[in-house]
């Protein structure tokens, strides 16, 4: 009964997407796992959303998924680098054609606006603030309003990237009344204390921290190809290309093109009610299949003939993290020896099948100049985790591993957290629970929403988790994750991971000029990691996509969401 019921579900779901307005032939219907908390450009909170948002709205610099480089987008060129003593200087030109959804240019004064709603006290702009920390002030050519120059704290390759990795925001559409325009962007590198009590600065934060600023479709309009359309909640969101968009204009940059005519996002939380909607071709596009599924489709011939099968290497790794401030975990040699109850092996086989890799360290095997390839992978081994908690001053008894930690008996229990509704965690956590039980160590599944996950890792009131991170092959920065300054209540750094020598290490790799020097800091740091064993990567995902065949120039790639839907073109 309970497996009807499901279907019974599972139709309604499918059939209220067919409720929609006709499908236009271009449209691509692709699937949404978590209805968006919100499409603000500054605090969108999943995957789901940055691809939505990417499509209305751009940045300075954009990777192209054809052959994964990194190419103007607003911009005209790459920028310009100058290095003076202490400060880099980046100029960039904004294209001439670039133009905001109502036809008024795109100038540098709307990117000074972006920096200050980035880097301002009280606006809801946690998660990127850390990333445009080193620009320091901007510098605008009174000759002409889309040249500028930022100026930036020190030197670090990666920062050509970095100063054009932010979507830009429209100032006259986000700030009507100017709130901002008197304050300057190299105010906001030292104290906010004076900011905080600013009137203007106040007043736009209530505005911007609204759920207008994340939710309408007046105002999440970018310079993108795409308008927000309508967006019924919990339901779909549909997005419409403009008319005689500028960036389909652009002869030196076809990557920049859109040309679906609309891109429908439908809402689907369930994964047996989004294969259902794929194999009633209701879905154009859906990432994420499950491996047995996927091998399942792999075999049919009838479902092959209208959608072709990917399985891309990502840039995205599950990884565990074990709470290395608690007394029973602070010893590395416990968290060695729970890593090596880690059934790696088996929990891939479990949750991915053969689609994930094996891992040393946060660094993807792919990139091979940067992964230690001297290092291996912990292995499923009881005996020596065994032999590790003996060391570590455990003792088995009857009732399971005791230690006297500050003057009280501790018994060896460990809670595991991980995101409700995710396969793989929660194969990774059972295999792991079964794999504890041989040697004496009880552990207890506990699965929850992933905002009070978040709230109680921040808060470090967990013993372990599961979780996964998404990077790229242009950035390996690890300081907000692995750095002791991020390590307080709140921060980034969850697990409590950190030496003064990791420390100077993930300063220096955002430091290095050279890929040598980098790959030398890089290896270094895994080697580290493996040791401390408190943030443990596991292993790499393949994703699991199908495309219906009927689209070409998918662009195929490791990068998130591993595919182009904006460049999508109707085959004849």
């Amino acid at each position: 009964m309970r497996n009807f019921r499901l279907y019974l579900v599972s139709l309604l779901i499918i059939l209220s997407c067919c409720s929609k307005p006709t499908r236009a032939p271009e449209e691509v219907r692709v699937r949404l796992a978590v209805d968006p908390e919100t499409l603000s450009p500054v605090s969108y909170s999943d995957v789901g959303a940055l691809q939505i948002v990417n499509l209305l709205f751009q940045s300075l610099l954009v990777a192209d998924l054809a052959d994964n480089q990194v190419k103007p987008c607003l911009a005209a060129a790459m920028p310009q680098v100058e290095r003076q003593d202490s400060v880099t200087l980046f100029t960039y030109q904004i294209r001439e054609e670039a133009s905001w959804a109502d036809g008024s240019p795109v100038t540098a004064a709307d990117v000074a606006f972006t920096l200050k709603v980035l880097k301002a006290p009280l606006l809801n702009n946690e998660f990127l603030k850390p990333q445009v920390q080193f620009i320091q002030d901007i510098r605008v050519d009174v000759t002409a309003p889309k040249r500028f120059t930022l100026v930036c704290k020190g030197y670090a390759p990666e920062m050509e990237l970095l100063t054009g990795d932010f979507f830009i925001l429209p100032a006259h559409l986000f700030d009507p009344d100017a709130l901002l325009l008197p304050i300057e962007v190299a105010a906001l590198n030292e104290s906010f204390s004076e900011l905080e009590n600013n009137g203007n600065l106040i007043a736009f934060a209530d505005r911007f921290n609204s759920q207008e600023y994340g939710h309408s479709t007046q105002m999440l309009q970018g310079s993108g190809g795409y308008v927000l359309e309508r967006w019924e909640s919990g339901r779909y969101l549909t997005l419409k290309r403009k008319s005689n968009w500028w960036g389909n204009e652009l002869p030196d940059a076809p990557y920049v093109a859109v040309h679906p005519e609309r891109i429908s996002f439908q809402v689907i939380p369930d994964n047996t009610t989004a294969i259902l909607a794929l194999r009633s071709r209701q879905l154009d596009v859906l990432g994420d299949i499950a491996a047995t599924e996927f091998d399942r489709m792999r075999q049919d011939s009838a479902f092959k003939k209208d959608y072709a099968l990917f399985a891309p290497d990502t840039y995205e790794f599950i990884y565990a993290g074990i709470n290395s401030r608690h007394a029973k975990f602070a010893d590395k040699r416990t968290r060695q020896a729970i890593v090596h109850l880690l059934d790696i092996e088996n929990i891939i086989a479990a949750s991915q099948q053969s689609y994930a890799t094996p891992t040393v360290g946060p660094v993807p095997p792919t990139l091979t100049a940067y992964y230690n390839d001297q290092l291996r992978p912990y292995t499923y081994n009881v005996e020596k985790a065994k032999a590790l908690l003996a060391a570590a001053g455990w003792e088995q008894e009857q009732d399971g591993w005791v230690q006297i930690i500050n003057g009280s008996r501790e018994q060896l229990t460990i809670e595991i957290n991980y995101r409700a509704g995710n396969s793989s965690y929660e194969n990774a956590a059972l295999i792991f629970q079964q794999s504890a039980a041989e040697l004496g160590i009880p552990v207890q599944l506990q699965a929850m929403e992933n905002s009070l996950l978040s709230q109680k890792l921040k808060a470090h009131t967990y013993d372990m988790f599961f979780r996964s991170i998404s990077g790229n092959p242009f950035v390996l920065n690890f300081r907000p994750l692995l750095h002791t300054s991020h390590a307080e209540t709140g921060g980034m750094n969850v697990s409590g991971f950190g030496t003064e020598e990791s420390d100077n290490i993930l300063d220096a790799i955002n430091k290095a000029t050279t890929p040598e020097v980098k790959a030398k800091l890089l290896k270094r740091l895994q080697e580290i990691l493996h040791e401390e064993a408190a943030f443990v990567s596991l292993f790499y995902l393949k994703d699991r996509l199908a495309v219906h065949k009927r689209f070409g120039n998918l662009k195929i790639s490791g990068l998130k969401p591993n595919y182009d839907v904006s460049a999508f073109t109707l085959k004849e």
